[in-house]
């Protein structure tokens, strides 16, 4: 009997079938659309992305997680930071202006309005849930990568309209690290503000970068004629941003880990 008539060669062929991605044209036509839709800074965002601010400030301030995962659900920021992975992955660079452009928008107007709101509320006091915002590590950077990851391949198929979308916006948590860098700027306080800002950032990049990855896999149509030298620029330009981002999470994983073994260490002498 020839391998390719053999049960484990069928077994093979049976698995690769399933975890095989979602690449037909409809599912791409459909994801391109929505990820476009999302990019998009309308009036509606604007608005929407205030109350989304002073939910999760207001959770925040009073140390409540159900009201920071409500927040969380209805911030509109990943529209344009999926929209900046897709367009590199598609060189599509009016989507990738577009993006960034209503990304630099939403973040001043976010972290404006959150310390306005830090800077009125009689609470002063930082609470566990806005102090975990201030310490990022390389723990963060995994679930960014691998939160946006889930949700540009959910997104490419049928499971959109399930709940990936949303316990990718939850798990990533874009909106409590900018509403804890409000904290921050309202009290003067630039650790904190250094710390939530470098939070953001892990998240923002590693959504972007996972669905550029997942975009340029599946080989989605490019909307612009390839450049051969932009392409090499970003072969280079994409690794620095990447050991950027991942080396002070490395340097303040290594201090938290020496810091709870030693603690251990010193409970059982």
């Amino acid at each position: 009997m020839s391998f390719k008539n053999s049960r484990f060669y069928r077994l093979i062929r049976y698995f690769l079938v399933k975890i095989r991605l979602p690449r037909d044209k409809e599912n791409i036509a459909i994801t391109t659309e929505n990820i476009r839709n999302g990019a998009v800074l309308t009036g509606v965002n604007l608005w929407v992305l205030v109350g989304a601010i002073f939910i999760a400030s207001l959770g925040l301030n009073t140390n409540s997680t159900a009201v920071i995962i409500g927040a969380m659900l209805i911030s509109p920021l990943m529209g344009p930071i999926m929209g900046f992975g897709l367009g590199l992955g598609t060189n599509d660079f009016a989507l990738v202006n577009k993006s960034v452009r209503n990304f630099l928008i939403m973040f001043v107007l976010s972290a404006t309005a959150s310390s306005l709101f830090f800077l009125i509320s009689p609470v002063k006091e930082a609470g566990s849930e806005l102090l975990g915002r201030t310490s990022p590590t390389v723990y963060d950077v995994l679930i960014a990568f691998f939160g946006g990851m889930a949700g540009i391949i959910a997104g490419a198929s049928k499971l959109r309209s399930g709940n990936v979308i949303p316990g990718v916006a939850i798990a990533t948590a874009l909106m409590p690290p900018l509403c804890t860098m409000g904290y921050g700027i309202s009290h003067l306080n630039w650790q904190y503000t250094a710390g939530a800002f470098y939070l953001f950032m892990i998240n923002s990049v590693f959504i972007a970068l996972a669905t550029y990855f997942i975009v340029s896999l599946l080989n989605y149509p490019d909307v612009e004629e390839s450049d051969p030298k932009r392409k090499k620029r970003l072969r280079v330009i994409i690794p620095f941003i990447i050991a950027l981002m991942i080396a002070p999470s490395i340097y303040l994983t290594y201090h938290i880990v020496k810091n709870i073994f030693m603690s251990r260490m010193r409970r059982a002498l």
